[in-house]
């Protein structure tokens, strides 16, 4: 049995090893209560926050009717303010089902959600100011591929009663719409089954208890959003791990990877031409290019430009209309030495919403709308 004394001692060493422990905790807690506090008086990214995606929920949406704040980087790069609508989108106007125009559905992926673009000066902003006897329904979620678009385009053809599309494509749409080349949560995929077909697949989104405290945190939202540290979460893109990049997509001819795109390609056409009450005249697609002349030389044999013309000849062989946007590009930059994308992000900028507006408005689509 231990003695008075040598349990003072213990005592004595307890309260020796416990101090500094409370004061380190102390000293961070008080710091992360400061930085918190500070952080809510600066413009840190608000984050959209989707809610759980399911089989029974399938259609990846965000928190609806409220305000959000952009920003990117530890500097608050890009502050731009937006709304998400009641239909849980990116969109200053709220949807809806009793309007009785034809409704125009513009479907893609952080181009068309666009956080960094004031709405009124986006591709879809635009058309919906320049078509009023029409609805304008934007349907876009960042990191969103081709076999997105897909359940986009079912959703506001069923939903919404879309009379045509336009659907934007970029150059990381074609081999991440395979579940071999990445698989976000919340977006559905194509896999390859057992027998050498592809098929849809939905990765869920689901989340936690902890997601809805971290959402309330400045200080966590600047970390994980503003830092970047989301982009750990779910790991990189499985695309081949080399560090050339053109149109947003690794430059890599590896022949798996264009053969499963391709693959994805006439998938996802064959697919969208089976949607009940669409047809190829009444879908548009709109393609992001190089932008500038000589980018697209530099880059004549890389990845996004095989696939740019292969997604071109095989969807107008099924009759859909396709802009390829590099020609209006170059031109405007060209006469006026514009630029078309952010300083510090290759997400289009006012001006390249406003060149892909003016190819819709001048496309065959527009010549006979509405339906």
């Amino acid at each position: 049995m231990a003695s008075a004394k040598d349990q003072s001692r213990s005592s004595v060493r307890r309260r020796v090893w416990l101090l500094p422990v409370l004061s380190i905790v102390l000293s961070f807690s008080t710091l992360f209560a400061l930085l918190e506090v500070a952080l809510r008086f600066l413009p840190v990214a608000s984050g959209l926050r989707a809610p759980p995606v399911t089989v029974d929920a399938p259609v990846l949406r965000y928190t609806p009717d409220r305000e959000f704040v952009y920003s990117r980087d530890w500097n608050f790069n890009m502050i731009n303010r937006g709304r998400i609508n009641n239909a849980g989108f990116v969109n200053d106007q709220n949807y809806s089902h009793s309007d009785a125009r034809p409704m125009l559905a513009v479907i893609g992926d952080s181009y068309v959600q666009a956080q960094m673009v004031p709405y009124q000066k986006t591709l879809h902003g635009l058309l919906a100011k320049a078509i009023k006897t029409s609805r304008v329904y934007s349907f876009g979620a960042s990191g969103a591929p081709l076999s997105q678009y897909l359940v986009y385009a079912r959703y506001a053809l069923d939903e919404w009663g879309a009379k045509a599309l336009v659907i934007n494509v970029v150059g990381n749409d074609f081999d991440e719409s395979h579940t071999d080349y990445k698989s976000m949560p919340g977006f559905w995929y194509y896999r390859t089954t057992a027998d050498g077909t592809l098929q849809l697949e939905l990765t869920s989104l689901r989340r936690g208890r902890f997601t809805s405290i971290v959402q309330q945190s400045a200080l966590a939202r600047y970390l994980i959003i503003n830092l970047g540290l989301n982009n750990l979460q779910y790991g990189a893109p499985k695309t081949p791990g080399e560090l050339e990049y053109a149109g947003n997509t690794a430059t890599s001819m590896e022949t798996a990877r264009v053969e499963t795109s391709l693959r994805v390609i006439d998938t996802f056409l064959a697919d969208l031409q089976h949607l009940p009450g669409l047809t190829p005249d009444r879908v548009l697609f709109t393609l992001d290019g190089f932008r500038y002349p000589e980018a697209a030389q530099a880059r004549q044999n890389s990845y996004f430009a095989h696939m740019r013309k292969a997604f071109i000849k095989r969807a107008s062989d099924l009759g859909f209309e396709v802009i390829d946007l590099d020609p209006s590009f170059f031109a405007i930059h060209y006469t006026t030495d514009e630029r078309f994308e952010f300083p510090m992000d290759g997400h289009w900028n006012a001006n390249g919403h406003r060149v892909a507006f003016e190819a819709v408005m001048n496309s065959r689509l527009l010549a006979k709308w509405p339906y």
